[in-house]
C-alpha cells in the first residue's frame, strides 16, 4: 500500500474556493469550535468527544436540513436528508486523543480505526446498497483525515478478494463473527498485501490554535479553508450556486431604476423598456439625458446611424440609451478598477476615488473619464494631477470621446441639480441611516449604490467582510446583454457551457494546428506536452507560443464578450498545460497551476494550492513601490499573454454596435484582473 496525502486547502473544490463566507456565518464557526475545543476532556470516553463533535456539526452546519447521527454500529454519520430515511453521506469514526494505538498516522494508516472505517463503509455498500457516499472521515477531535468514498468504492468495492472476504465473515461463515477477526485476519493482511494508492486530506486543528483564539479579523481568513471544509456543500458534495455569471436580481433591478428603465414580459420574452410617462423620474439618467436632448433637438443635428426606430420618441429614446450604455460602462469599468486598486494596495482608502467627495458633480466625472484616465501623468494638468495622483492612465478608447458622444451629448451636459427618489427595495434601505431616504442626487445616489456591492476579483480564501453581495465582471457582462436587447429579450449563455464549448472546440483546434505545423499525429493536448517535453528552451517556446496564437476565434454574436472571455482562458490554460507560458525573457513560469474554475482563470501555487495574489507594498519613509519581483513577473506575464490573445486571436462582430462597446468592456476587464 502506497500512503499519500494531501493539505486541507488542496482537497477542497476551487470553484468552492472562490466563494467567499459571510462574515457572521465565519464567526459563528468560530464561536462554536471555541467551544467544541473547550468541552473536550482528554481522560473521557470516545463516546463523550463523539457527542459533543456531534453537536458543533448540528449547531454549526447541518440542523435542520441534514441528520447527524449515529447509525448502527458507525460511530455517526451525516445524512443527505432530515431524517434517517435519506442516505449516509459521510461516515466518521472517532477516537479520544490519547487512544494513539487505534488511530491512523499518515506514515501508518494499517491501525483499528481504519479497520473500523473500512467495515462501515462494506456495510454501507454492501448491505445497505448506498451509493451516495461522499466521504469517510476518521477522527480524535483534533488530527482528521479525510478519505474520498470513490477511493474507497476503487480499492474496497471493487476487490473481489475483499468482497468475497467481507460476505463470508457477515453470514457467519468463519470461525468467528466478531470484529476482531475482521480486523486482525481480514482488514489488516488486506491492507498489507494492497498494491494500490491510499491518498487522503489530512489536516490538525491544532495548527490553527492561534487563529482560532485570535481577535484580528484579517487573521480570519486563514481560516477560511478549515470553515468551507465542515459546510455542507463540501462534505456532503452538494451542488452549490457559484456560476459566476448568475443575475444579481436586486443589482439588476436597481441599476435599470437609476438609468430608468424597467424588465418587461413580452410574449414570453423578458424585455426592456423606458417607463410609463406617469412612471417616469427626471432624476434618472436617461430621462435627464433625453431632456437635455430635446431641448438642444439633437435628433435632427446627428446621423442616421446612431438612430434607430420610427418616431421621434423612439429615435430620441435610442440616442439616451447607446449614451448611458457608454457611461455606465465605464463607472462599472472604474469601480472594478478601485477595487482592485484597494486589493493591491491592501485597501488603502486613498485608492478609493468613486464617491461623491472626490467626484461631486457630472462634470468631475467628465474630468476623471477624459483628462484622467485618457492621459499620461506627464500629459495632465498640474491640478489634475495633484488630485488624481494614485489613479493610473488607462490606454483604452473606453476613455476617449466617443463618436455618439462627440454629435450629441457629453456626461458633464447633464443636469446635476436633480434628485432621484430610491428605489421602493434599495439595498441602500439596509444602512439604518438610509432606511427614511426618500431621495438622492443621481450621482450620489449612483455612487452609494455601487458601493454597497463587493466588486472585488475572485482568486482569495477570504471573508465577504459586510455581507456585501459579490458583483464580478460576466455579471456585468450579463447585466449590459440584457440592457443592450432591450428590443428583443437576450440570451445569455450559462458560464458551464461556454466552458465545454470553448474546452472541447479549442483543444481540437490546437491539436489540429500543431500537427498541421509540424507534421505530427497527436490526438490531444497530452500528447502534443509529450512531443514538446524536450524541447523547452526559450527559441522553442517561442515557436510555440506562436502556434497557438495563430488561432483564429470568431464570434458572429458577440453580445457581451462571454465567448471571447471563455475562449481567452482557455487558451492561457492550455499554454501552462503544454509548459510554454514563459515571460518577456522566455523563462518558463514554474510551479504554477493554472485552470478554469467557475468560468474564471485561476491561478494557484503549484505546491501549497494557494491563490496567486498580487499586491503593491509601499515604504513608510519615501512611499516608494515595492513589489516582489517573482510576484510582479508573474502578474506581467499573464497581462501580456492576454494582451496578445486579445489583440491577436479574439474577433467578434454583433448586428448591435452596443454589444461590441460591451465587449471591449468586458475583454478590457480581464486585462485589468491582471494589470
Amino acid at each position: 500500500m502506497t500512503i499519500s496525502s494531501t493539505e486541507l486547502i488542496q482537497s477542497l473544490n476551487k470553484a468552492y474556493r472562490l466563494l467567499k463566507p459571510k462574515r457572521n456565518h465565519l464567526n459563528i464557526f468560530k464561536t462554536n469550535l471555541i467551544h467544541l475545543l473547550s468541552l473536550i476532556d482528554e481522560k473521557e470516553s470516545e463516546e463523550n468527544v463523539k457527542i459533543h463533535l456531534m453537536d458543533f456539526l448540528k449547531q454549526t452546519f447541518y440542523h435542520p436540513e441534514y441528520l447527524v447521527a449515529t447509525k448502527g454500529k458507525t460511530d455517526f454519520v451525516i445524512h443527505l436528508g432530515k431524517d434517517a430515511k435519506s442516505p449516509a453521506g459521510v461516515l466518521f469514526e472517532v477516537k479520544k486523543p490519547t487512544n494513539k494505538a487505534d488511530m491512523v498516522s499518515k506514515s501508518n494508516l494499517n491501525t483499528k480505526a481504519m479497520h473500523e472505517l473500512i467495515l462501515y463503509f462494506l456495510r454501507e455498500r454492501l448491505i445497505g446498497k448506498n451509493n451516495s457516499l461522499t466521504y469517510l472521515i476518521i477522527t480524535n477531535i483534533y488530527e482528521w483525515y479525510v478519505f474520498d468514498a470513490a477511493l474507497f468504492e476503487r480499492v474496497f468495492i471493487e476487490n473481489s478478494y475483499l468482497q468475497k472476504a467481507y460476505k463470508e465473515w457477515e453470514g457467519g461463515q468463519k470461525v468467528s463473527s466478531k470484529t476482531e477477526l475482521f480486523y486482525a485476519e481480514i482488514a489488516k493482511p488486506f491492507l498489507q498485501e494492497l498494491d494500490k494508492e491510499i491518498n487522503f486530506a489530512h489536516f490538525d486543528i491544532r495548527s490553527y490554535e492561534k487563529e482560532i483564539k485570535g481577535v484580528n479579523p484579517k487573521e480570519d481568513n486563514l481560516l477560511v479553508p478549515l470553515y468551507k471544509f465542515f459546510t455542507p456543500a463540501h462534505l456532503l458534495k452538494l451542488p452549490f450556486v457559484n456560476d459566476s455569471n448568475t443575475l444579481d436580481k436586486g443589482f439588476y433591478a436597481e441599476l435599470l431604476h437609476i438609468i430608468g428603465l424597467k424588465e418587461h414580459k413580452d410574449q414570453g420574452k423578458k424585455v426592456i423598456r423606458r417607463l410609463p410617462e406617469n412612471e417616469r423620474y427626471p432624476g434618472s439618467l436617461i430621462e435627464n439625458a433625453i431632456n437635455i436632448l430635446e431641448l438642444e433637438n439633437t435628433v435632427r443635428k446627428v446621423s442616421n446611424k446612431y438612430l434607430s426606430g420610427s418616431s421621434d420618441e423612439e429615435q430620441v429614446f435610442s440616442l439616451a440609451l447607446g449614451l448611458c450604455i457608454t457611461w455606465v460602462n465605464r463607472i462599472l469599468f472604474l469601480k472594478l478598477l478601485e477595487a482592485q486598486l484597494l486589493i493591491y494596495h491592501n485597501g488603502s482608502s486613498k485608492y478609493k476615488f468613486l464617491n461623491i467627495h472626490t467626484i461631486r458633480d457630472f462634470d468631475e466625472l467628465y474630468k476623471l473619464f477624459f483628462q484622467v484616465l485618457a492621459k499620461e501623468n506627464s500629459e495632465r494638468t498640474q491640478l489634475v494631477r495633484s488630485k488624481y495622483a494614485h489613479i493610473p492612465y488607462l490606454n483604452s478608447s473606453l476613455f476617449e470621446i466617443s463618436d455618439l458622444e462627440d454629435a450629441s451629448l457629453k456626461i458633464n451636459g447633464l443636469d446635476d441639480n436633480i434628485d432621484l427618489e430610491l428605489y421602493p427595495n434599495s439595498i441602500l434601505r439596509r444602512n439604518i441611516d438610509r432606511r427614511d431616504t426618500v431621495s438622492l442626487n443621481t450621482l450620489h445616489y449612483l455612487f452609494e449604490f455601487l458601493d454597497a456591492y463587493d466588486f472585488s476579483s475572485v482568486g482569495k480564501d477570504e471573508i465577504q467582510e459586510e455581507n456585501k453581495p459579490i458583483i464580478n465582471a460576466a455579471v456585468l457582462g450579463l447585466v449590459f446583454e440584457k440592457i443592450n436587447g432591450y428590443a428583443d429579450g437576450s440570451y445569455y449563455t450559462p458560464g458551464a457551457v461556454t466552458m465545454f464549448l470553448c474546452r472541447e472546440t479549442i483543444r481540437r483546434a490546437v491539436v489540429e494546428k500543431f500537427n498541421d505545423v509540424y507534421k505530427w499525429k497527436c490526438e490531444s493536448i497530452d500528447d502534443i506536452r509529450n512531443f514538446i517535453a524536450d524541447r523547452r528552451n526559450a527559441k522553442d517556446i517561442l515557436q510555440f507560443n506562436r502556434t497557438i496564437e495563430n488561432i483564429r476565434i470568431v464570434d458572429p454574436a458577440v453580445g457581451s464578450g462571454h465567448f471571447l472571455v471563455s475562449s481567452l482562458n482557455e487558451l492561457i490554460v492550455i499554454k501552462a498545460e503544454l509548459g510554454i507560458l514563459a515571460d518577456a525573457k522566455g523563462n518558463r513560469l514554474a510551479n504554477l497551476d493554472v485552470s478554469v474554475a467557475n468560468d474564471e482563470l485561476i491561478i494557484a501555487d503549484g505546491r501549497t494550492q494557494a491563490f496567486f495574489e498580487y499586491n503593491v507594498k509601499e515604504t513608510n519613509d519615501s512611499g516608494r513601490h515595492i513589489i516582489s519581483t517573482d510576484t510582479q513577473n508573474i502578474q506581467e506575464t499573464f497581462f501580456n499573454e492576454k494582451r496578445k490573445i486579445i489583440e491577436g486571436c479574439l474577433f467578434g462582430v454583433d448586428i448591435n454596435p452596443n454589444s461590441v462597446k460591451i465587449c471591449q468592456l468586458r475583454l478590457w476587464i480581464e486585462l485589468l484582473k491582471h494589470a
